[in-house]
């Protein structure tokens, strides 16, 4: 099968598997682990932050981000349609007691004056206290949208002013800096707590990092031992983010090419309505008849191609490592015989 349903389905490569056969192990709760800590400095020297974190996924990340963050009463703003918010089970609310302003935006990005609009007044006691600001770089339900780096500085800009935290779910971030160039230090720079997926476009099998400075790392270490998410030997699995940290980040340009050759085989189908413009990886498109969603994707199946429902009448598609051109041209021969 052609999976084009996520980027995380990912199976690890032989180099990968064998260099996580190879290394060294020890106990992580006790911060023994030789290859998590390499791990983790190794990520945090990429943006320029103090240290990072290891935990099992982007959702514990950004949960004890958040968690850190705010206080039991307090709100986040964020996109309406942030990972943080629409697929982390009401985390927000049942780990850290706190609620959500949610923001419309521009595929999945929000801007300073949108910001600027929901800040509750302090002295008003009928208001939850403004506390954090989230974003999410590259924005999945915008179909893998880039925030343009000019705007987070402003949004960077404004939090100070305001005295307010500014966290980045950076599942996808290296598919953002592959297209945008910016320099991981100069990005950053930006944001007081940053969220790394290994297991996406990286391709790692399981893994994601925290990033920040080493009080709040620290604090975060509390945090994620409440949550479950202490590991013992996690160098196996850490090996194969470091791996991909090294090795993964360059080749996200095929992955953006590919994910381009389908936007214009969608766009020359009579069946689509509308393709969201392709940005990165991710491809987002509408079809004609909302009502045939589920025949489209059978259809697709059919041909041995998975993809993913995502909305009324939207279907996603997702390019990663484990898809060549060849898969792409099979794809893009399907989409053209669907009638």
């Amino acid at each position: 099968m052609i999976d084009l349903r996520s980027d995380t389905v990912t199976k690890p490569e032989k180099k990968m598997l064998d260099y996580m056969f190879q290394a060294k192990l020890g106990d992580d709760v006790f911060e023994e682990d030789p290859t998590v800590n390499e791990l983790q400095d190794y990520a945090a020297s990429l943006f320029g932050k103090e240290s990072a974190l290891y935990c099992s996924s982007g959702t514990q990340t950004n949960q004890i981000a958040i968690n850190l963050h705010v206080n039991p009463g307090g709100e986040v703003i964020c996109h309406k349609d942030s990972h943080v918010f629409k697929y982390e089970g009401g985390g927000i609310a049942k780990n850290s007691g706190a609620s959500t302003r949610t923001v419309s935006g521009d595929r999945g990005r929000i801007t300073v004056d949108e910001i600027e609009n929901w800040i509750n007044p302090e002295n008003d006691v009928h208001y939850p206290l403004t506390q954090l600001v989230s974003i999410e770089d590259t924005a999945n339900r915008g179909g893998g949208a880039v925030y343009d780096f000019n705007e987070i500085v402003r949004i960077r800009a404004f939090c100070n002013k305001m005295n307010l935290p500014l966290h980045l779910d950076g599942a996808r971030v290296f598919n953002a800096l592959t297209e945008n160039q910016i320099d991981y230090k100069t990005y950053g720079k930006q944001f007081d707590s940053i969220s790394i997926c290994l297991s996406k476009g990286l391709g790692a099998p399981v893994g994601s990092l925290l990033l920040g400075d080493n009080d709040f790392i620290n604090r975060a270490k509390r945090v994620r031992k409440v949550f479950g998410g202490g590991m013992r030997q996690a160098g196996i699995i850490a090996a194969g983010g470091l791996f991909a940290l090294k090795n993964n980040v360059n080749r996200l340009t095929i992955d953006h090419q590919h994910a381009k050759q389908l936007e214009k085989a969608l766009n020359a189908s009579s069946l689509i309505k509308d393709v969201i413009p392709v940005e990165t990886n991710i491809v987002v498109f509408e079809l004609n008849d909302h009502k045939r969603t589920n025949e489209y994707i059978s259809a697709l199946e059919n041909h041995g191609i998975l993809a993913l429902t995502f909305g009324k009448g939207m279907i996603r598609m997702v390019t990663h490592l484990d898809i060549d051109q060849s898969a792409i041209h099979k794809t893009c021969e399907c989409i053209h015989s669907i009638v």
